[in-house]
């Protein structure tokens, strides 16, 4: 299994006078980042790495080491190995998300077919059981993305095999399976399709969007709750408790939207 994952160019805070500009081109900058990547994660960077990962040539991953190192990443050659590995004082340039560096560990990382990689670490992820047909999944994005209808073919409990005419504005993961929000004309309400349900798409490029059927109108889906969980009064271990979830002061503050999906 592949994630495909694209790396944050954030601005660095390791260095703030590094002299390196920003706005480098042909994805200078997605390379950086990537050393970086590997530097703070895996300890170590090759020019092969490179190479592998973007398609470019040797000379080109020896010019983006360089300028990864006056960036202020703080990396050393070995002359016998010829691998790039971490000085003393090494800290990350850029700023990683560390859902995604979990992801990147996992599964691997790139965008495209070239430079596709596999598990970065011995890792063990629980399969995922429910797994939507990769052309819904572009039919929807689709139409979300230029705001179009769409015809589906769909199956619920309720109502058996159906057509419905939807105008889908946004997906939702519960974690379970993924859905598309969306107003279904049918019904005439905003409602959660559950993707591997769809059994066909057809996109309705010249049907005209009411301004009942957009987005700001779905109550449920703009209502957002902020919830406060803390560890139950009862908890023995209650530090422990805020430290797997990442709580301040044993209290953690998440935003959620009345209608989850």
């Amino acid at each position: 299994m592949r994630i495909d994952m694209e790396f944050p160019a954030n601005v660095p805070d390791a260095d703030a006078s590094a002299p390196v500009q920003w706005d480098k081109p042909g994805g200078t900058n997605e390379r950086l980042v990537f050393v970086d990547f590997r530097c703070t994660f895996l300890g170590e960077i090759r020019r092969a790495d490179l190479m592998s990962r973007f398609g470019v040539s040797s000379a080109a991953a020896t010019r983006d080491l360089a300028e990864y190192k006056a960036a202020g990443g703080r990396i050393q050659m070995d002359p016998v190995t010829k691998v790039y590995r971490l000085s003393d004082d090494f800290k990350p340039v850029f700023a990683h998300d560390v859902q995604r560096a979990l992801t990147a560990l996992a599964y691997g990382f790139g965008e495209s077919q070239v430079g596709v990689t596999g598990a970065l670490l011995p890792c063990e992820v629980p399969p995922r059981l429910s797994v939507p047909d990769v052309d819904v999944v572009a039919a929807i994005s689709r139409a979300i993305h230029l705001q179009q209808a769409a015809r589906i073919t769909y199956s619920s409990f309720s109502s058996g095999k159906q057509t419905r005419e939807i105008f889908p504005f946004a997906l939702a993961d519960n974690g379970l399976r993924w859905h598309v929000r969306a107003f279904d004309r049918r019904k005439q309400r905003f409602v959660d399709f559950v993707l591997t349900r769809i059994h066909s798409i057809e996109s309705l490029p010249q049907s005209v969007i009411a301004p009942h059927e957009q987005a700001q109108h779905d109550l449920d889906w703009t209502r957002v709750l902020e919830l406060i969980l803390v560890p139950h009064p009862k908890e023995m271990h209650k530090k422990i408790i805020a430290m797997d979830y990442a709580m301040s002061e044993e209290a953690l503050t998440v935003r959620v939207r009345t209608e989850p999906a």
